[in-house]
Order: C-alpha cells, then sequence, then structure tokens
C-alpha cells in the first residue's frame, strides 16, 4: 500500500472553513487525494489500519474529507468506520434544510465509494 504524507492531519478537516454543499451536487465535487498514513502496520494479531484526506477546490473554499480505512486482505481496503467521514461540508437538500447526520454520512459513503 503506497503512503503519502499530508501537510495536515486528517481530522483537522473539521477546523476547516465549513461550505454549504447541496446534496445534488455532491457527484460534480472533483475530489483529489491528499495523502495517506498508515497508524498501524500490521501484525499477526492486528490489521493494517490507517487515514486518508480528500480534498477540492469549491467556488467558496476548500472541500474536503477524511476517514479512517482498514485493510482486509492483500489489495482490499475498507473504511473503518462508514459512520465517521470527516468533513467540513454541511450538507443541504434542494430546499436549503440541512440533511441529519445520518443522512449526510449516508451521502457521504456514497461520495467515498465514487473515489479511485
Amino acid at each position: 500500500m503506497q503512503s503519502k504524507s499530508h501537510a495536515c492531519p486528517p481530522w483537522t478537516v473539521r477546523a476547516w472553513p465549513p461550505l454549504l454543499w447541496q446534496v445534488d451536487n455532491l457527484r460534480p465535487l472533483l475530489l483529489r487525494h491528499l495523502g495517506t498514513r498508515v497508524t498501524n502496520p500490521g501484525d499477526q494479531v492486528s490489521r493494517t489500519s490507517g487515514q486518508t484526506i480528500w480534498a477540492a477546490a469549491a467556488a467558496d473554499g476548500q472541500a474536503g474529507m477524511a476517514w479512517d480505512w482498514i485493510q482486509l486482505s492483500a489489495g482490499v481496503v475498507a473504511m473503518a468506520d462508514p459512520l465517521s467521514v470527516v468533513t467540513n461540508l454541511r450538507l443541504v437538500n434542494p430546499d436549503g434544510d440541512t440533511l441529519t447526520l445520518l443522512e449526510s454520512a449516508r451521502c457521504l459513503n456514497e461520495v467515498v465509494h465514487t473515489l479511485p
């Protein structure tokens, strides 16, 4: 697994200025991989795991997403907790209402699963 360093720890994404984003506009969000960090190299008892951070330039600023990952087997990586995507995006529906945490988690997972 390739590991790249990144300028900021993944969890600082939460401190980035918040951006409102309509859920129907999530598909065009062109996220770019900023880096992946291996936090546990794995051994006979535990699996290799780490964190990754992705970002995209938006009209109103930088949008970012980060999450923990775990290696399930050689070449197979999954989100460690699909409900724990850290982001500065505040998702809103077409009427402008903020999505609940669960609704947002579902949408953010859809974005993560479209990434290479």
